[in-house]
């Protein structure tokens, strides 16, 4: 496991989980993403990642929701538990995230590699 790999666990860990509003794809748009967390979501053809894009959607959103959600990556899981990144629909966990542990995850995002999802 790479250094970068240890941290996005490490991350993920410290992200407070919630229940999104079935059926809501408000914060499922084009982002970008570290390499690493690109590397474990299944490959999508050119074509679905410009179709994706053309409809500011997500090459990785179906018809039932996220078809990835267990694999999301770390910009994905912070939409909701951060006033920064709110919830459209103001879904939010019982305890946001912590303001250090955010501020960490978006140094480590600005300091690696980042490919549109």
């Amino acid at each position: 496991m790479t250094s970068n790999e240890r941290k996005i666990r490490f991350f993920r860990e410290r992200i407070p989980r919630f229940e999104c509003e079935p059926g809501c794809h408000d914060c499922c748009g084009p982002v970008t993403t570290l390499s690493e967390e690109m590397a474990r979501l299944p490959v999508k053809s050119e074509a679905e990642h410009e179709a994706a894009l053309a409809a500011l959607s997500c090459p990785h959103l179906g018809a039932s929701g996220c078809q990835v959600y267990a694999e999301r990556p770390l910009i994905c899981r912070l939409f909701g538990t951060t006033p920064r990144l709110a919830c459209p629909r103001g879904r939010r966990p019982d305890v946001m995230i912590d303001s250090q542990v955010e501020a960490a995850i978006h140094e480590f995002m600005a300091q690696t590699r980042q490919v549109l999802v």
